[in-house]
């Protein structure tokens, strides 16, 4: 059989990222910058106010206090976004909103608190019942970022805090590494989309659901997910069909030792299926086609990643084998939080291959949760862990260490 390590290297020799594109501002978030990001301005772009209050000389109010204000007339009054600002004489105040263009001229800005004045209505003159020093309640040009500074770097996960840096600074797209575009094909005449009557013998399909969720969960994007029956034809048709633009074709059910299997009778020239010495997850495949649906040449053609039809074993496949380069293609961080964990009960584990056994993990401790047959899909959808058990184990008593991969985060 094949080792997990090897099989792990071979799919991620198949997954390359895409070449870096522009992608508008709302679109960007989870993405990874490839290029850095200049400032081509400062921020703030010119000198305004901190406050809602008036734009004054803190000479002129320097001896301003509650019992003794000092009384000015106001000589102008500035919103926000108002771009005609006239300068600041001395002896006068000018009413100014937060945000808006300071006056040439004005040294601070008193807060509307510290007057007598009601914004609700216009006055010509305010009493200032506090004093201010130079500089005070104004936001300086520049202050935040000065132009030309490097504020975003390449390998930067874009996250709203950087997108709102950037639409600040003016960009309205930025140069990233796209997502991965991922056709998901899942195989099988006994299955039915939910929601449709039952007969018997079928049972509802929920790979192709799960698998182009976790897709998604990894920050690629799913172009389709069709399912298909047990036809090396449709099967063939449907490849065709919906390869398209893809980056990645991943396949669920058809590549076990039994009869009908789909999968394997239609790619046997392109995908090469193996044995995996791991359980859940034994039959495994991988291999390119080209954008016909026909054998591709060496090194070309669509990647095409073939999975296990049992649920549990489906989705560990990915966590294994495609999660890991499929992030890694866009940018992203790989790996899953791996962390070593005191077991709370015994467990047995097949000798010769690699387990991947559910579990919970709390703090520092983590139980095994479950039967690790691969039909068992409500104890996978209630844990947040695998356990990782090697292949020359067979047991392992409560009290021992065991390496933990981490599957609430990452």
């Amino acid at each position: 059989m094949r080792s997990v390590e090897e099989h792990q290297r071979v799919v991620a020799s198949l997954i390359a990222p895409r070449d870096p594109v522009a992608v508008p501002l709302a679109d960007a978030l989870g993405l990874v910058l490839a290029a850095d990001v200049v400032a081509p301005l400062p921020l703030p772009g010119f000198d305004n106010s901190a406050m809602d209050g008036f734009a004054v000389y803190a000479d002129d109010i320097a001896a301003a206090t509650a019992e003794h204000p000092v009384r000015l007339p106001v000589a102008d009054d500035i919103p926000a976004g108002r771009t005609d600002t006239g300068a600041l004489k001395p002896g006068t105040a000018q009413r100014i909103m937060t945000g808006a263009p300071l006056p040439a001229g004005a040294t601070a800005v008193v807060p509307v608190e510290a007057t007598d004045a009601d914004f609700s209505t216009t006055a010509t003159t305010v009493a200032i019942r506090t004093a201010v020093r130079n500089g005070q309640h104004i936001r300086r040009a520049g202050e935040d970022v000065a132009a030309g500074t490097t504020v975003l770097r390449r390998g930067q996960v874009l996250t709203p805090a950087a997108l709102g840096l950037a639409a600040a600074l003016g960009f309205g797209a930025l140069t990233v590494l796209p997502r991965q575009r991922v056709l998901v094909m899942s195989t099988g005449s006994e299955l039915v989309a939910p929601g449709t009557p039952l007969l018997p013998g079928q049972i509802y399909e929920s790979n192709a659901v799960m698998l182009a969720a976790a897709v998604r969960d990894a920050g690629g994007e799913v172009l389709f997910s069709p399912v298909v029956s047990d036809d090396v034809h449709a099967f063939r048709d449907a490849l065709v069909t919906h390869t398209g633009d893809a980056d990645l074709i991943i396949t669920t059910g058809g590549v076990s030792a039994g009869a009908y299997e789909v999968v394997k009778d239609a790619l046997a020239d392109e995908v090469e299926f193996v044995k995996v010495a791991m359980q859940p997850g034994m039959p495994q495949g991988s291999g390119r086609i080209s954008g016909a649906g026909l054998p591709a040449a060496s090194g070309t053609g669509t990647p095409v990643v073939t999975l296990p039809g049992n649920p549990v074993s489906s989705l560990v496949s990915f966590e294994v084998f495609v999660r890991a380069p499929l992030r890694a293609a866009m940018g992203l961080p790989a790996d899953r939080p791996r962390v070593t964990a005191t077991l709370t009960d015994d467990l047995t584990s097949p000798r010769g291959k690699r387990q991947f056994r559910r579990g919970v993990l709390a703090g520092t401790t983590v139980t095994g949760y479950g039967p690790p047959a691969s039909h068992h899909l409500r104890w996978l959808a209630s844990s947040n862990c695998l356990l990782n058990i090697p292949e020359d184990v067979d047991h392992l008593a409560a009290g021992s260490p065991v390496l933990v991969w981490d599957l609430s985060t990452g």
